[in-house]
């Protein structure tokens, strides 16, 4: 046999190595830390989503599972970083609908959508209309009405310009042929305490930013997203009792990882999700937060961010939105 043969073998000998190798750690997986990125400072619900899925997820897997701020220019570093991590099963992502925005709303990023993969969902929870506590009008229908008859009388705050509670109240604004004057804060949390504080006239928000101030009256809950009242506030009527019902906004969190990460892995991380959603801790946290615990396929939420991204960019470009 010639010199020729024996290097095809050799190379055909070690090809078929290294895939027996990869495959044994891929059935093995994990087998060290992994890394649960989170594209927000410490102290939001996504980040408080990411401790309580990763406290199960180590309990479940067998190794410790690292949560990592990442914060900075609207969630995109953090992105950015996870897309370009190796694709090995060892860095995932947990963001919100900030991914969809982002996609939307800036003409060039330092990923593309397509690096990451949609992995699961981990829960969602409804959007919530707020007004300010000594509002004139007390009910959605006539806040709509003032908005309808005069534009520029009526102020909303949000968590910036283009971020999803701006885009979320300029969707329903549209639906509504009305206006309202839009005042950008640096996070929704301070939107929020200035409507609170009778500055600002309306936000939108979700339940765990709006609860507690409904309750104890700083707040005018408006309306609910979703097909039935929140017991955390029942007597604020969904959007469909107050009239409007095709406004369906709905806060999501999710897990998502580097594209060209192993199905197997891909698949394996999806189970121990659902697993994880359904420990009996974390389903109290989250539904004393008004937050649904739930699981998907990654199919399920990849159409998902796919039509809110289209949804988003279509309220932009009508609305003429641009990143600051």
């Amino acid at each position: 046999m010639n010199t020729s043969f024996w290097r095809t073998a050799s190379i055909a000998f070690c090809a078929a190595a290294i895939l027996a190798t990869h495959a044994q750690a891929q059935s093995q997986w994990p087998t060290k830390v992994i890394r649960l990125v989170v594209p927000f400072a410490a102290g939001s619900f996504t980040d408080t989503a990411a401790r309580l899925v990763g406290t199960e997820l180590s309990a479940q897997l067998g190794q410790t599972v690292i949560v990592e701020n990442k914060g900075g220019a609207g969630s995109t570093l953090g992105t950015d970083y996870v897309a370009k991590a190796t694709p090995d099963g060892y860095t995932f992502l947990l963001t919100d609908n900030s991914f969809a925005v982002s996609s939307a709303l800036y003409e060039k990023l330092p990923y593309a959508p397509k690096d990451l993969v949609q992995v699961s969902l981990v829960a969602d929870s409804p959007a919530v209309l707020v007004a300010r506590p000594n509002l004139p009008t007390k009910t959605l229908k006539d806040t709509m009405r003032v908005a309808h008859i005069e534009p520029s009388k009526l102020t909303f705050g949000s968590g910036g310009q283009g971020s999803s509670a701006h885009l979320a109240m300029e969707g329903f604004l549209m639906q509504n042929n009305s206006q309202m004057v839009h005042i950008p804060f640096k996070g929704i949390a301070a939107a929020v305490v200035d409507v609170t504080a009778d500055r600002v006239d309306l936000a939108i928000g979700s339940v765990g930013s709006t609860s507690n101030y409904i309750r104890d009256g700083r707040l005018l809950g408006l309306a609910v997203t979703g097909d039935t009242r929140q017991p955390l506030f029942p007597n604020v009527p969904t959007f469909a009792e107050a009239g409007f019902p095709n406004y369906k906004m709905k806060y999501w969190f999710g897990v998502m990882a580097p594209a060209g990460t192993s199905q197997a892995i891909l698949d394996k991380m999806q189970k121990e999700i659902a697993k994880a959603v359904n420990a009996p801790r974390l389903r109290e946290i989250f539904n004393n937060s008004g937050v649904r615990p739930l699981s998907t396929s990654s199919a399920a939420f990849t159409s998902l961010v796919k039509d809110e991204t289209a949804s988003w960019l279509e309220i932009i470009k009508r609305a003429d939105i641009k990143p600051q």
